[in-house]
């Protein structure tokens, strides 16, 4: 296990109601930019809630709506805009993680003198920001606790993640009834987007970090389990938390401080993303198997037997059967149990004309992976994706 400092400022409100702590808001101000993405929270009546619980602490709210699933670079430039415009003392990001995403790339921009997009292509510029805090509505990317951000340019086919100690939430929204209404689509991506979080922490050459890798065995089990459950019954309360909370502890550093490489699955996505817009979780879920049996080898193996054994309870003496088994069971979960599209074809990738130039750039940003990949191992693993 390698040196670390691990830190997790984020006070996280978890539970039925827990929405009734926004009025801690009023400690950073009374003027807050509201960035959410769609209609959703005006359906179910999040949206109601806040703008009652804000009004009776005495913050004034501006709006920023419609913030993308693969939130874009010229939305967080209108949020900056208004920050500086309005004096807006804090952002508060009701959504998933898009709308987190975005909020803590605005915040750190209002308080920068340049173009945000500076921010994401070199984090060490973004070295303050607007206190930032979130509603969580979607189990799926942990951005409620951690420093991270994702932001894309479609006008140049990129995206890119971007981090700072600065946009990590001052106070995080959990409560689980929020997700009761998600759809099986997004239920389904976001269990395989944790699912690969947790595994871009689990599958590392550090050797000793034996409490690392028995945490991420514990979230895979649970994500394994309440992910059907919740397919299958999206009210259930438990199946819910358990994503919730699964969700937030697959990325806030707690797996993969000490032991983590690299990751080398989401620059692959990153850069499909970037391309074609499709849905991160259903490319993550698409490109891990393929990932697996790639890199699966002589080095490998224990790895990938210990997670068969460890994560789906595969017997068996045969390392190398019981890893194809693993992979296998992988496969299975998202494309059938979980109902997600199995192929880049299915989520409408007709043609591989783009795959060479998307794998300099994924090979270029996976440096220091489980796995160190080549462009032409990437365009392979894109290959026997499509």
């Amino acid at each position: 296990m390698y040196d670390f400092t691990f830190h997790i400022p984020t006070r996280i409100n978890f539970g039925r109601g827990a929405i009734s702590h926004l009025s801690e808001l009023a400690e950073s101000g009374n003027k807050a930019l509201l960035v959410y993405g769609g209609g959703s929270i005006k359906r179910n009546g999040i949206y109601d809630e806040a703008l009652r619980i804000l009004g009776e602490a005495g913050v004034e709210v501006t709006e920023l709506s419609g913030v993308e699933p693969n939130p874009r670079i010229q939305t967080v430039r209108r949020g900056v805009e208004l920050c500086k415009e309005q004096g807006i003392q804090m952002v508060l990001a009701i959504g998933g993680g898009s709308t987190i995403d975005a909020s803590k790339v605005i915040a750190a921009g209002a308080l920068y003198d340049g173009d945000p997009w500076d921010l994401v292509l070199d984090s060490s510029k973004a070295v303050r920001a607007l206190p930032i805090y979130s509603v969580l509505t979607l189990a799926a990317t942990g951005s409620e606790m951690d420093c991270f951000a994702v932001i894309s340019d479609m006008t140049k086919n990129e995206k890119w993640g971007t981090g700072a100690p600065c946009m990590v939430p001052t106070m995080s929204v959990l409560d689980p009834t929020y997700t009761f209404s998600v759809s099986r689509r997004q239920t389904a991506a976001g269990t395989a987007d944790m699912m690969s979080h947790t595994f871009e922490n689990y599958f590392t050459r550090e050797k000793g970090a034996d409490v690392q890798k028995e945490f991420c065995e514990g979230l895979l089990r649970t994500m394994v389990k309440n992910g059907p459950v919740a397919l299958a019954h999206p009210d259930d309360y438990d199946a819910r938390a358990n994503l919730m909370w699964a969700a937030s502890h697959a990325i806030n550093g707690l797996v993969g401080a000490g032991s983590a490489n690299a990751w080398c699955v989401h620059p692959m996505e990153h850069e499909l993303s970037a391309f074609y817009d499709i849905t991160h979780g259903e490319g993550l879920a698409i490109l891990t198997p393929a990932w697996m049996e790639h890199v699966l080898s002589v080095d490998t193996v224990a790895d990938f037997a210990r997670y068969g054994r460890r994560v789906w309870g595969i017997q068996g003496l045969d390392d190398f059967a019981v890893a194809h088994e693993a992979i296998a069971k992988t496969r299975e979960f998202f494309f059938q149990t979980m109902g997600m599209p199995a192929n880049l074809r299915a989520v409408g990738i007709t043609d591989d004309k783009n795959f060479e130039v998307m794998a300099q750039k994924a090979a270029d940003g996976s440096k220091g992976s489980y796995v160190p990949l080549t462009k032409d191992d990437i365009v392979e693993i894109y290959r026997a994706a499509f």
